[in-house]
């Protein structure tokens, strides 16, 4: 450990302990999502589940709530719900990382647990430069940096970044997010022996490929895995305008359907598809985990103009992970839904049997609460409207007429409602995960998920249901 580096991580625990208090106190504070111990938390890093144990590393700024020189902060788990936080694993302390150790990913190999990142450096005449780098541990916990294995290739910009890795036919395989100098976003491939020497395969994915005359500015976040019999390739563009009901966040995540060709390096694919339609979800990443079950987790938060109104910031903190979500493919889609595990932390069951609402507002006596699952079966919206409000904040709204399901809230800067739609061919089943300051529902079995931050009145716990609706209801209290 160099000494700049011994220094950053004294000064990052010291903000720690400066705050904890504060941030342990903040009425936002999450039940079961993991999130910043102080300061800014962004995407997910290194997915990985390492000798039986999970790892989530993330982007984090501990000096403020702010984007600045990001970290990578460390939890570890064994059964991906109750988390023991790690010492940092890596920190902005090099050349080739002196502004930011930006997103990557991480591999086992002959037992080593492998990290990938992004360099990032400023230089004072506004220039950037970005290396992709190295770090490797034996214990999981403990890194050593081994520097730049690739460097920027020509005919891009220095927008490039995030690389991903896996094995594939006993060779290695890397992609990144790229920017071409005609700034088209687009995805490159790299191929290596051995993880530390790599050589360009070529471009993969983007403007001019596939049909895509001109698909944003910049693609983050590159994700390729094997889902169903197919090669998904999962990816964060910048720049899309906004499309009927898609695209209406400021940076979109999704995914193409297609095929890798590993002998000529092609990846042909389908259309994109959004994987979350709510207001809160960027820069997703996956992981297979022993079991064989492909999972997601998503960055609960997106950089736009409503950072800044973020009540938690008074407290030293911002934004969350999504839970974490196997992901199955099926109808020609990915569907979301929560781990299994998570069930463990149920308590305090409620089922109603035959709820019957006819233009109505109902509500239940032992329905309500902050950190809240909701299971909503056999349900039936033949007519009219659904709607179930979630602490006076929040509401999510499913219109049989028109087919639309949409989430609304109050907008943080203006105090207006905003909402999200997208269209579903009906209404069969709501599982609603609730915590302190964030919703998470997924519709139809996972067809469609909504993902939001909100702030209600801490002493508000309502939920309140009406319109014209039959459905079986179950509710436990999380945590």
């Amino acid at each position: 450990m160099t000494g700049k580096e011994s220094l950053l991580l004294q000064k990052a625990y010291e903000e720690v302990k400066k705050y904890q208090d504060i941030v342990r106190d903040d009425p936002y504070r999450l039940a079961y999502h993991l999130m910043p111990p102080v300061g800014l938390l962004n995407d997910p890093n290194g997915l990985i589940q390492y000798k039986g144990v999970y790892h989530v590393f993330y982007q984090w700024n501990p000096f403020g709530t702010v984007h600045g020189a990001k970290f990578w902060g460390h939890y570890s788990s064994e059964d991906m719900v109750h988390w023991q936080a790690e010492p940092i694993a890596l920190a902005p302390s090099e050349w080739y990382d002196q502004n930011g150790c930006y997103s990557g990913s991480a591999v086992e190999w002959k037992g080593k647990l492998y990290l990938f990142y992004t360099g990032n450096v400023k230089r004072e005449n506004g220039e950037r430069e970005t290396y992709q780098c190295l770090a490797v541990s034996e214990d999981g916990i403990h890194f050593e940096k081994h520097g730049p294995i690739l460097q920027l290739p020509e005919g891009y910009t220095p927008h490039f970044r995030d690389p991903k890795v896996w094995k594939e036919n006993n060779r290695w395989y890397m992609i990144l997010g790229a920017q071409t100098l005609e700034l088209k976003g687009t995805v490159l491939l790299f191929t290596s022996d051995d993880l530390y020497n790599w050589q360009a395969a070529g471009k993969i994915a983007g403007a001019g490929m596939n049909g895509l005359e001109d698909f944003g500015y910049m693609w983050e976040c590159p994700d390729l895995f094997k889902l169903g019999g197919k090669d998904i390739l999962m990816v964060s563009p910048q720049g899309l305008q906004p499309s009927r009901y898609c695209y209406h966040n400021l940076f979109q995540s999704g995914y193409f359907v297609g095929k890798l060709d590993y002998e000529n390096m092609q990846f042909n694919h389908e259309s994109f598809t959004e994987l979350d339609r709510g207001f809160d979800f960027y820069a997703p990443q996956t992981f297979t985990d022993d079991s064989g079950r492909t999972i997601l987790y998503g960055w609960m938060g997106i950089t736009d103009e409503m950072e800044p109104y973020h009540p938690t910031l008074a407290n030293h903190w911002v934004h969350a992970l999504t839970m974490p979500r196997e992901l199955k493919y099926k109808e020609g889609k990915i569907y979301q839904n929560p781990i299994e595990e998570l069930k463990r932390i149920r308590n305090d069951e409620v089922i109603i049997q035959n709820v019957n609402i006819k233009e109505q507002r109902m509500t239940f006596e032992e329905v309500t609460g902050k950190a809240v699952e909701l299971v909503m079966e056999a349900l039936k919206v033949e007519e009219g409207k659904l709607q179930i409000s979630f602490r006076s904040e929040a509401s999510l709204i499913y219109d049989s007429d028109k087919k639309e399901i949409s989430l609304q809230r109050r907008n943080l800067k203006n105090g207006l409602q905003e909402k999200r739609t997208c269209l579903i061919s009906s209404l069969t089943a709501l599982h609603i995960f609730m915590d302190h300051s964030s919703l998470e529902i997924f519709v139809n079995d996972g067809e469609e998920v909504f993902t939001a931050r909100y702030f209600p009145n801490p002493l508000d716990e309502t939920i309140v249901f009406q319109g014209n609706a039959c459905f079986n209801l179950k509710k436990w209290n999380l945590g």
